[in-house]
């Protein structure tokens, strides 16, 4: 994945949560930041979807087909004349 340099600013608080929490978990501050940013964006949760996936995108998406013919109101089969 590429990475991008970008400044931001936040609250002094915030930057010394940010740095303590990367000294305890050995980690760089930019990984800290990083990660909180995938949590709350809701990103790592389509990462783990994903990697647990066990369908094809074609059997996914015949099934979501299925679902969507089977939630719709029957259409009578006559054709009015």
């Amino acid at each position: 994945m590429a990475k991008v340099r970008t400044t931001l600013t936040i609250d002094d608080e915030v930057l010394r949560a940010v740095k303590h929490r990367a000294a305890r978990g050995g980690q760089r501050e930019s990984e800290v930041i990083e990660e909180a940013l995938r949590r709350e964006l809701g990103l790592d949760l389509l990462d783990r979807l994903w990697s647990r996936a066990e369908m094809s995108e074609k059997a996914a998406s015949k099934l979501s087909v299925e679902a969507q013919h089977q939630t719709r109101p029957q259409r009578s089969r006559r054709r009015r004349r």
